[in-house]
């Protein structure tokens, strides 16, 4: 079975067919940086990228292009409450989303583009749709004629033009032609940062910025565009729209992420409810939280739960430990070796991750069982594919990313060294059947948080968690 995913634009599911064959190009819908991220907005970055590294496993060269919006009316309002510039706000906030990526295993983009340095692409794309018939220009400000593109406008989002409210995105109507116009540029106002442009000085609207990116660096046609189901209205839709007016085709496919929730409202910073990374990294490791968010399926609506998040750690830990204890066995892992059918055929049908999960668990099982026969054979294939599935997932307890993100390497080298020293002092004291000494010392590195497992191959030791 070849690839399938939902496209919100058709609300079916459809085979992957790219513009290019054998490339895949991939836009998403990046940070607003008006503060640091909590694990709602992160998850998207982890669903797209499990897409991105199943695509890339799949043959395709893809490029992926995350936008960043630097600009925007919450940055400066942030900015304005806090007496420092608009730029000192959304820098701060971009690296702290960076570090949140990076952290939760979420590959580096192809292209990450800022919003404010693309004002030349966004000029070009107004100047385009004005001589189109579909914007006007109106005392500094530019706008959508959403009218002019009725018989389009709300395709995405399943909705008719007359069933809609004002934009809502100026502080007056009175500009525009029609109250449901949405706002392409906004004139200079005193305080702001602001660009020249032909109509006057001022900044961007934010669906103008996505849609000058995205085709800058993906062409005026490329396959898929991604988000969170919050964008579909009124950003994507007036992406789509705008790109289209304008003569582009934009994006082929649209997939979009489900939301995480606290009770019954979407995790978000005005609800005062977020969690923001370094705090849950604090409850469970960096790839555990990921493991919580790429578990469900990706369209799925997520219920935020300590518990839930402690039960997803302890399964991927069931899961680090088959692979730590294999590992030990098997030194040389096949890399190329086959995906067992069953998980290739669930992340096919729609990234189908929760079924995927299910045979690696299934696997870790067989693989525990040949382990206690001592079947090294059957350990090396159920090894590698197991590790060849959690490298789709960015998984893989053995991958430089997981390896290193313990701590200090220097600090984990000395610990394992001392802890050798102390294994070492009670495996005499059981061969001269001081079982008194040893038990002493065995206690005592579990009080220190070193958890000693007498294994066939000799004692092991790992961190308490």
């Amino acid at each position: 079975m070849s690839l399938r995913l939902y496209d919100t634009s058709t609300r079916t599911v459809r085979e992957f067919v790219p513009v290019e064959p054998g490339r895949a190009s991939i836009y998403l819908c990046g940070a607003t940086v008006q503060a640091p991220p909590h694990i709602g907005h992160i998850r998207s970055g982890v669903n797209f990228d499990v897409l991105r590294r199943w695509m890339t496993r799949s043959g395709y060269d893809v490029t992926f292009c995350r936008n960043v919006t630097d600009i925007d009316d919450k940055i400066i309002r942030v900015a304005a409450a806090e007496g420092v510039p608009w730029f000192v706000v959304a820098e701060r906030n971009q690296r702290a989303f960076t570090w949140a990526y990076q952290v939760l295993g979420c590959l580096p983009p192809t292209v990450e583009p800022r919003a404010t340095g693309h004002v030349p692409e966004m000029i070009e794309l107004m100047e385009r749709l004005i001589a189109a018939g579909h914007a006007y220009d109106s005392g500094g400000d530019v706008y959508f004629d959403v009218v002019s593109y009725a018989d389009r406008y709300g395709s995405l989002s399943n909705q008719r033009l007359e069933n809609m409210r004002a934009a809502g995105d100026t502080d007056t109507d009175s500009a525009k032609r029609d109250p449901r116009d949405f706002a392409l540029w906004k004139g200079e106002k005193p305080g702001e940062p602001s660009w020249p442009t032909p109509w006057g000085r001022g900044r961007p609207g934010w669906h103008l910025e996505c849609s000058a990116m995205a085709t800058k660096y993906l062409g005026p046609t490329f396959d898929i565009h991604g988000g969170g189901v919050d964008l579909i209205f009124p950003h994507h839709e007036n992406e789509l729209t705008q790109s289209q007016a304008a003569g582009d085709g934009f994006a082929r496919y649209w997939l979009h992420n489900g939301m995480l929730k606290i009770g019954a409202e979407k995790m978000s910073k005005s609800l005062g409810n977020s969690l923001l990374i370094p705090e849950v990294t604090k409850k469970v490791r960096p790839v555990e939280l990921r493991y919580y968010l790429a578990a469900p399926h990706y369209r799925s609506s997520i219920e935020y739960s300590e518990e839930a998040l402690f039960e997803a750690a302890a399964a991927y830990q069931r899961i680090e430990g088959f692979v730590t204890r294999a590992a030990e066995v098997i030194h040389d892992v096949d890399a190329d070796a086959p995906l067992p059918q069953a998980f290739v055929d669930a992340m096919n049908d729609d990234l189908g991750t929760p079924q995927a999960l299910a045979v690696v668990h299934e696997v870790v099982r067989e693989g525990n069982v040949a382990l206690a026969h001592g079947n090294k054979e059957q350990v090396a294939r159920l090894l590698a594919e197991t590790q060849n599935m959690l490298d789709v997932l960015g998984l893989d307890p053995r991958s430089e990313q997981w390896r290193s993100s313990g701590g200090d390497s220097g600090l984990r080298a000395t610990v394992d060294a001392l802890v050798a020293v102390a294994l070492e002092q009670r495996q005499a004291a059981r061969a001269r059947k001081d079982f008194a000494a040893a038990d002493a010392i065995r206690d005592g590195l579990a009080q220190a948080g070193v958890v000693v497992e007498d294994t066939p191959q000799g004692p092991r030791w790992e961190l308490a968690r």
